[in-house]
């Protein structure tokens, strides 16, 4: 039994559950993890409660600490395991990948709202607005901008898996499903994601779950 325990949501549709879950695994922390459902959100309201005032997933038990909110798991996960290198070591590429971890983190709503994650929804391309392509848009050119600077000596943002990759895991899955097109410079970030072992742990995981949230059943 681990010291570390994060309750997640539903694998089929939390993508903020899924951040710290990819980053915890790709890095080989041990964690035990508890899957709360969220298709009846009175129950799931009810039992998360008990977890946290905030009453969202995810959230990590530490020893007496409860951090709640993906982002500043990570950032607690990068404070208790600062040989993991969760974010980039140089402090140039570390300031560019918390940059673009905070907008992801409040931005994108457009595509948020209009592309929830799914991976049960068949693999097909779906009709994207305007502000739906200014997300996606943005979302590839700070990929490339990362991969550029700072990406050059591996396969994801900044090189090696990082905070970054798990903050962007969930939009990654999102243009696969969605059948979101990019230039091709882009599409082998997007395989190096989809073919991490976390993710494919996530993914098989996911898809036996029968529960459905029809909001999210774009």
């Amino acid at each position: 039994m681990s010291d570390l325990k994060l309750i997640i949501g539903n694998k089929n549709y939390s993508s903020w559950s899924l951040r710290p879950w990819i980053a915890m695994k790709q890095s080989g922390i041990e964690f035990d993890e508890e899957l709360i459902p969220f298709h009846d959100m009175e129950a799931f309201h009810k039992e998360i409660a008990e977890y946290s005032g905030a009453k969202c997933v995810p959230v990590l038990l530490h020893k007496d600490a409860v951090i709640w909110d993906s982002l500043s798991i990570l950032e607690y996960l990068s404070d208790i395991f600062p040989n993991q290198n969760l974010w980039p070591q140089s402090l140039e590429a570390r300031g560019h990948a918390r940059s673009i971890c905070a907008e992801m983190h409040s931005g994108f709503t457009a595509l948020r709202n209009a592309l929830p994650m799914n991976l049960r929804r068949p693999l097909e391309k779906y009709p994207l607005s305007q502000d739906v392509q200014a997300d996606v848009a943005r979302i590839t050119y700070v990929w490339r901008e990362a991969r550029e600077k700072f990406g050059k000596g591996g396969v994801f943002l900044y090189g090696a898996f990082s905070n970054a990759d798990a903050m962007y895991a969930p939009i990654v899955s999102r243009f696969h499903t969605y059948g979101v097109p990019v230039d091709d410079d882009i599409r082998p970030y997007m395989d190096a994601v989809l073919g991490t072992p976390a993710f494919q742990e996530w993914q098989v995981e996911g898809l036996k779950e029968t529960w459905i949230v029809k909001e999210d059943e774009v």
